[in-house]
């Protein structure tokens, strides 16, 4: 698959991005503000992605994992949310996950089923204040539906809105993958409207030190759009790494590639880093030192 976007005219900036999905932990607010008091000099992460937005059966029932988004539990983040987009950091929301149904429901030649359950999605993401949407597709979805969804995140928000997807590394390989369709098809078809791809290097999916990286690079992938997806703890899935040999691997990477597009951790609020856990700040620093060549 050849380069199909242009080369930007001002230097590249690697992206650090961590996702938050857990709020609450032990029945205590998880703040976010740590990101912009414990580090040292620079805040450590370019984007925030806040999950998990899910649509329900009916029309209109979406929660942000277990509750709507209005729910009072969720003013805590909301303010915090906005205090980071004050200091310059995008702060996405992510659609779908793990929770099956969000896609099938925005999928399908119904239009007015469509409409149905995307325009209540659309005036969430305008009354928080979303930056972008991150589209983390667990199940079957086609072609043109993801395209639908696509073309109309575009239409209604803007060309600075950033749209994402978070495929697993296997689906940028051409393996079997969890989505449906074909993700070389979306890039060649709809790639000018979507940002870059935050890949899973987990779960089974793919990997540190295994190729994985290099074997989509070797497929046309341009460099600059695939963010490299790292667990920040053991607890959070399957093959997780420690922080050190991830930051180790991103510094080989961006000296042969010095426009390695970044890396992503899942998640905040766990994540391990001077040998202890909930220090995602420290996480993200690391991240942050590696790509600078420190």
């Amino acid at each position: 698959m050849p380069p199909l976007h242009p080369q930007p005219t001002s230097p590249h900036k690697p992206r650090v991005i961590l996702y938050h999905q857990t709020h609450y932990h032990l029945s205590k607010y998880v703040s976010l503000l740590p990101l912009l008091t414990e580090p040292t000099s620079v805040i450590p992460i370019t984007h925030l992605i806040i999950a998990a937005l899910h649509l329900n059966a009916r029309p209109g029932d979406i929660t942000l994992n277990d509750d709507p988004p209005s729910h009072p539990k969720h003013d805590p983040l909301w303010s915090e949310v906005r205090i980071l987009q004050s200091v310059g950091i995008p702060v996405l929301g992510m659609l779908g996950g793990a929770a099956r149904g969000t896609f099938a429901r925005l999928d399908g030649d119904d239009d007015a089923s469509f409409e149905a359950y995307y325009t209540p999605l659309r005036d969430v993401i305008r009354a928080h204040g979303f930056d972008g949407l991150d589209l983390d597709v667990e199940e079957e979805m086609s072609l043109a539906g993801i395209i639908r969804l696509i073309d109309r995140l575009a239409l209604d928000f803007g060309d600075g809105f950033l749209i994402t997807l978070a495929p697993v590394a296997r689906a940028l390989q051409g393996r079997e993958h969890l989505s449906g369709f074909d993700y070389e098809a979306l890039e060649v078809m709809r790639g000018g409207k979507v940002k870059w791809y935050n890949v899973q290097f987990y779960n089974g999916w793919g990997g540190l030190g295994e190729g994985d990286y290099e074997e989509i690079l070797g497929r046309g992938w341009e460099v600059e759009r695939v963010v490299v997806g790292m667990l920040t703890n053991s607890g959070n899935g399957h093959g997780w790494v420690d922080g050190a040999e991830v930051a180790k691997a991103v510094r080989g990477w961006r000296e042969v590639w010095p426009g390695f597009g970044g890396v992503m951790g899942w998640e905040y609020f766990n994540a391990v880093a001077g040998g202890e856990e909930g220090r995602g700040w420290m996480w993200a620093e690391g991240m942050m030192e590696a790509l600078d060549g420190g």
